[in-house]
């Protein structure tokens, strides 16, 4: 138990907003905003390197847990493991803790959690009649709660409000509750269904066997913490449960007494907290942190529809079609709350649309509402009917309905609300510290013990003071290039004087205009256009790549309006042609890339473009948004021209940069292929059917520059994390290795992806054959030995909680975060697993999230040094940067190939259909199949063969 344990708490500051995490810059797929430089780029540089004192600082110095003080207990615990003599190289133990780099102390957002010493008791629960709808078992278990003979047992029960209830003490047996339901709203009078709710005892789970898990005795090695840490997790929720909105897992929003921001009409951000049990190294521990997400403006739906109604150009008012079936709204003309679920919103009003009634004959909904309700509608020519109906047509007048409060926005967030989300969520990591222990604990029911939490009854208290841990400050590696150097400060490095290590070699380029809209340019020989070319092509020579003499050729296209042309297929098949006859033009010199200058910014043009290029054509592409170089200072295009210069080596092959021989021993003791795993889902807004798409990336040479990639479709029931066609993907990535160095790699070195807690074991049981298999498709007759390189797997995760505050500001940056090099593997980290934190890059916006880094295969007996520092200094290897960044490069651009295949099938991701459109939603299956089908012929044989051994993605 920590020493600091259960001190006299206070609430601490409070600031109302959340705080983001992420990968920084490209958040291609929305997992998490802020954080910064997981992408970034351009010339690198400077600034933050500590020393900052004030108010950046949370709480400031402070000596790290007691528990973790000892070293010796480090060494037991490690000898301990090693008595196992464990010989699977599946979830491999940790074989001992880092010692490189700068030791330091850091807070954690992991709050000290008091086990209770008495049984905790498991009940399932049926419900009768059955029901799969939650809406329904929410209230069914809200309408329980108030009933005289379950009352005596609130004190001391927590539930998931659907099938699963522990208690603190033993219940009754059987034990059964009468439930008679009515609707939110509605007098107790108007029951509709009565429901049994039977709770029935399952098992006992004793606390002191997670005691003893958390001690690393060896005999608890195979122990399965879940049940009592997923019970805690009820307990410890239990109030967030009763008083605010759940939005995905473990995370609790309280919309209506918070405060919001907003972020369009109709959508407003709110902040939440999340919270999750968590067994540490002699310590149950809470996960808390600040959280943003968005929800459904309530109100009334006409104002609601007007306020919509400016984007309908005339036509009659609708809303965004991510609104569509989501959106709850509740009547009350019928005399009691009714709830409905939006359907869809009708073309016609309340005036022209008719229907027959037994008692009114054929009748407008207009004059049905008079005559049978005595409203009279004040919209009832300007507005439209909604349709409410789940099985049939139900036409309710827009302005009889209100949007409930509480409903998270599912939909995808367009650009301007993106913008004002990070705006709001991106804060430094003091102001979310003070958020946490302060607005969160109250919020979560964590410091206060209301009346609505169970705590006091399981013995269960948390502590807000957050734990203190050790951590260590890794070392930058030292780059070069093959002219000047490269001084890395805050994770970045300026390339204003050097040359690339190997520069491209061009022997020809084109430049595609784009005329969409306003033109930026007169025409060809506008002044302009030649100084950005000529602009272009000095950078790309100062940078180190052979550029032909003279300009290139120059292609220009005029694209029709979006408004004649709304799904912009004409404006592609105008560039496709461009392109089309260029090439055939060229014959078999195609140029080695086109550079596109686009005048503005599309959801069709750019993804149809890198489809053109990379599936039809098989020719680079590289995009340029006129708006960031046109009339700007030159020192700013000059920038905007190094990040641009940066992809196009790349692309073609090129080296930028190189890690020096200190840093690369860790990957040449022998040969090696490291790979990249990912997998992307489509995402809200896409047409139901539309498939995955994984990737993986491999490198080819020793300097683990070029990681070429190959690409799938996949289909599955529900979203699914695993892939489908992994041994075809890595023979591919192997035969590509074989060809670029006449050998096959010794060892393989896997970095896994977009994989949750959960999916470790999924990974080994069904994508570690996958690639066990791979390596016998090479056992041929010629061969004399069957091929079987050593394997190694590692996760890398982002979806999770965890952060870090520096306790002195030497160890801080300007905004109060930790310096790039952190890493952590004491005192959070999982008590059995191989795993460490790491935050390799900068914080440059809001709160730096580290990656977690787990590894669960291990043939090739990785020390915790050499992967904790092999890993921080590779991420100094991104090709497209000049900084670290937050993941390892291949797991990087496994998700950047995913993102790239995405646009090969934009039709059917971006789905712009009428919000208007009907359907009974019965032949949903069959339409979800055509819907994949047709992405099948569209993916068609994938990318085209000249691409397929380039980093066409980056």
């Amino acid at each position: 138990m920590s020493q600091r344990g259960f001190q006299q708490r206070g609430r601490g500051g409070g600031d109302q907003r959340g705080g983001g995490g992420g990968r920084g810059g490209y958040q291609d797929r929305g997992r998490g905003g802020g954080g910064g430089g997981r992408g970034g780029g351009g010339r690198g540089g400077g600034g933050g390197r500590g020393g900052f004192s004030g108010p950046v600082i949370f709480k400031g110095a402070t000596q790290v847990d007691q528990r973790l003080s000892h070293k010796e207990n480090d060494l037991s615990l490690v000898k301990a493991f090693n008595s196992l003599q464990i010989k699977d190289p599946s979830r491999p133990l940790r074989p001992g803790y880092g010692t490189l780099g700068t030791p330091i102390t850091l807070r954690t957002n992991f709050f000290p959690v008091r086990l209770p010493k008495a049984p905790v008791y498991d009940y399932s629960v049926d419900i009768s009649p059955k029901t799969d709808i939650n809406r329904l078992k929410i209230r069914i278990f809200t309408l329980l709660e108030q009933l005289p003979d379950c009352k005596p047992f609130l004190p001391h029960i927590a539930h998931d409000r659907s099938a699963r209830l522990v208690s603190a003490k033993r219940l009754p047996q059987p034990l059964n509750f009468i439930v008679p339901f009515y609707e939110e709203g509605a007098s107790p009078s108007r029951v509709t269904t009565t429901y049994t709710v039977s709770v029935t005892f399952t098992r006992e789970l004793d606390p002191t066997q997670l005691t003893q898990y958390m001690e690393g005795k060896p005999e608890f090695h195979g122990h399965d913490p879940l049940p009592l840490v997923s019970a805690l997790n009820l307990v410890l929720q239990q109030h967030a449960v009763r008083t605010g909105v759940r939005v995905g897992k473990n995370k609790y929003f309280f919309p209506t007494s918070s405060q919001g921001f907003n972020l369009s009409p109709m959508v407003t951000a709110f902040q939440g907290f999340y919270a999750s049990v968590r067994p540490t190294y002699k310590q149950l521990m809470v996960n808390v942190n600040a959280c943003m997400t968005a929800f459904i403006e309530p109100g009334n739906l006409a104002d609601a529809l007007l306020a919509f109604s400016r984007n309908s150009r005339g036509a009659m008012p609708t809303l965004p079609h991510e609104l569509m079936k989501k959106v709850k709204v509740t009547t009350k003309h019928l005399g009691y709350k009714r709830r409905h679920t939006l359907q869809h919103v009708a073309t016609t009003t309340a005036r022209n649309t008719t229907f027959t009634s037994d008692k009114y004959g054929k009748v407008s909904i207009e004059e049905y509402f008079l005559k049978e309700y005595k409203i009279k509608l004040k919209h009832a020519a300007d507005l439209p009917v909604i349709d409410v109906g789940t099985k049939k047509r139900t036409y309710l007048p827009a302005e009889i309905c209100e949007i409930e409060p509480g409903q998270p926005f599912r939909g995808k967030l367009n650009e301007q609300q993106t913008a004002q989300m990070i705006k709001v969520a991106c804060n430094p990591p003091k102001i979310n510290a003070e958020a946490i222990v302060g607005d969160g604990f109250q919020k979560l029911g964590l410091d206060t013990n209301p009346s609505t939490s169970p705590l006091h009854g399981f013995g269960v208290e948390v502590t807000n003071e957050m734990a203190a841990v050790p951590g260590r400050e890794l070392p930058p590696p030292r780059l070069n290039y093959r002219v000047g150097n490269a001084r890395v400060a805050n994770g970045g490095w300026n390339i204003l004087d050097v040359k690339f290590h190997r520069g491209a070699q061009l022997p020809s380029w084109s430049v595609l205009v784009v005329r969409d809209g306003s033109s930026v340019f007169s025409g060809p020989s506008d002044t302009r256009l030649r100084g950005l070319v000529d602009g272009f092509a000095t950078k790309m020579r100062n940078s180190g790549m052979t550029v032909p003499p003279g300009p290139p050729s120059l292609l220009l296209v005029n694209l029709p309006s979006p408004d004649q042309d709304p799904g912009r297929v004409r404006a592609l098949n105008e560039i496709r042609k461009t392109l089309q006859d260029h090439v055939q033009k060229a014959q078999s010199r195609k140029p080695a890339f086109v550079l596109v200058l686009l005048s503005r910014r599309d959801n069709f043009i750019y993804p149809g473009i890198k489809r053109i290029g990379d599936v039809e054509l098989g020719i680079q592409t590289v995009h340029i948004q006129l708006s960031k170089v046109v009339d700007k200072e030159p020192n700013k295009q000059d920038q905007y021209f190094s990040n641009v210069a940066l992809k196009v080596n790349t692309k073609l092959g090129g080296i930028n940069h190189k890690l020096d021989d200190v840093a690369m021993r860790w990957l040449r003791k022998k040969s090696t292929m490291i790979v990249g795993i990912d997998v992307t889902h489509r995402g809200p807004g896409s047409k139901e059917g539309t498939p995955s798409i994984a990737a993986v990336v491999a490198s080819v040479d020793s300097d683990f520059v070029q990681y070429p990639a190959s690409l799938r479709i996949q289909q599955s029931d529900e979203v699914k994390e695993m892939l489908d066609e992994l041994t075809d993907m890595m023979v591919e990535r192997l035969q590509c290795y074989q060809t670029k160095n006449k050998a096959l790699p010794e060892r393989v070195f896997v970095f896994r992806d977009g994989v949750s807690e959960g999916q470790y074991d999924t990974v080994l049981n069904e994508e570690l054959p996958q690639i066990l298999n791979a390596f016998k498709k090479f056992n041929t007759k010629d061969r004399k030995a069957p091929y079987r390189p050593l394997l190694s797997i590692v996760i890398c995760g982002k979806r999770h909680h965890a952060r870090f505050y520096p306790t002195d500001s030497q160890y801080a940056d300007r905004n109060g975060n930790t310096r790039p090099g952190t890493v952590v593997d004491r005192g959070i980290t999982n008590v059995f697993d191989f795993d460490f934190y790491l935050q390799a890059h900068a914080g440059l916006q809001g709160h730096a999230k580290p990656t977690h880094y787990i590894v669960i295969y291990d043939e090739t007996k990785f020390t915790a040094d050499e992967i904790q520092q092999g890993t921080h200094d590779s991420s100094y290897l991104y090709a497209r940067a000049t900084r670290a960044v937050s993941l390892m490069p291949p797991a990087y651009y496994a998700d950047l190939a995913c993102e790239r295949g995405r646009c090969y099938l934009n039709d059917f991701l971006v789905d712009d259909r009428s919000s208007t459109a009907g359907g009974s939603g019965r032949d949903k299956a069959a339409e979800a199949q055509r819907t994949f089908e047709a992405a099948r012929r569209s993916w068609g044989s994938g990318l085209h063969p000249d691409m397929r051994n380039s980093m066409f993605y980056i």
